[in-house]
This record gives structure tokens, C-alpha cells and sequence, in this order.
């Protein structure tokens, strides 16, 4: 490791990974996105909603598999793209939701997500459900997907139970 590049005393060891990386990996606002259309999803019901946007189950008609769309609502461009650049970096990551497309309605504009769907139950109906060991192994995931995405220079700075998606069939 170059001088330049030396931790301070206390220093993460993830606090400057972005520093060695070229500008493509960390600069999100030169993304282009490759914005499809949505006939191939069948929209079933509403399942979430949050500040920026509204999550719906959905069908995917050509890969015959169940999907989440997360359809946001009207936010700055940049939002858009830091999120996108955030969750292709995250691509593989253990227990972070997959992303499996970007559509764009050509009427409306509006963008969305595509995602992988996880048959999560609210965290408040499980909680009192849960064992001494559930409750470890469910930390110890959290920290295996913070682990991955700190080496990759991402900081979620929200992390909560209402963030977290708990299949609890598979305790994961």
C-alpha cells in the first residue's frame, strides 16, 4: 500500500476504499440507464410504501417468477442514479435484494425497479416469534450484507427493522 494510501490510527480499514477505484465505480451521475418498458409484468397489489416510493407485487410474464417494483415517486435525477450505481456495486451481495430491471413507463416517465420478491412478514408479527438463535442469526445476516457493502465503499446510514425483509420460512 502506498503512503498515501496508509490508514490513521483508529481509521476503518474500508475508510478510504473508494480512493483506489476509478471514477466509473463511484461516480454515479455519468450511469446510463438502459430504461425498458413494463408490459412484461402484471401488477397484483400494493405491499409497501415509503417516502420516495411505492413497492407492488407483481408477475413477470416472460420469466414466469414472481417480482417486486418499487415505483417511485417524483424525486431529482441524481437520486436516481446513486441508487442505481449503489445497488450494481451491491450485485451479488449476500442478503441484499436483487435488482433485476429498470422500467420506465413511455407515457408517464415514471421510473422502477424491478426486484427480486421476498415473501417477507412485518418484523412487529414476527419479533415475539423469535428465538435467542433467530434473533443471532438474523443480526449476524444484517452484518454479513454491511460487511460487503462497506468493503465496497457503501455506508446504508438507515438501517432499521422496518429496512430489513425477513423471510421467516427460511429464517434468513
Amino acid at each position: 500500500m502506498s503512503e498515501s494510501f496508509q490508514l490513521a490510527e483508529g481509521e476503518h480499514r474500508y475508510a478510504r476504499i473508494n480512493v483506489s477505484k476509478p471514477r466509473e465505480y463511484w461516480d454515479y451521475e455519468s450511469l446510463k440507464v438502459e430504461w425498458n418498458g413494463p408490459d412484461k409484468y402484471e401488477v397484483e397489489r400494493r405491499i409497501g410504501r415509503g417516502k420516495y416510493s411505492d413497492v407492488f407485487l407483481a408477475y413477470d410474464t416472460e420469466l414466469c417468477r414472481r417480482v417486486s417494483i418499487k415505483v417511485l415517486k417524483p424525486v431529482k435525477k441524481k437520486k436516481i442514479l446513486r441508487e442505481l450505481k449503489i445497488l450494481k456495486i451491491l450485485k451479488g451481495c449476500p442478503n441484499i435484494v436483487e435488482l433485476y430491471d429498470t422500467v420506465r413507463d413511455p407515457n408517464s416517465k415514471i421510473p422502477s425497479f424491478v426486484f427480486e420478491y421476498i415473501e417477507a412478514s412485518d418484523f412487529r408479527s414476527l419479533f415475539p416469534y423469535f428465538s435467542d438463535l433467530d434473533v443471532r442469526n438474523i443480526i449476524y445476516q444484517v452484518l454479513l450484507a454491511l460487511e460487503y457493502a462497506h468493503s465496497r465503499g457503501i455506508m446504508h446510514r438507515d438501517v432499521k427493522p422496518n429496512n430489513i425483509c425477513i423471510d421467516f420460512k427460511q429464517k434468513k
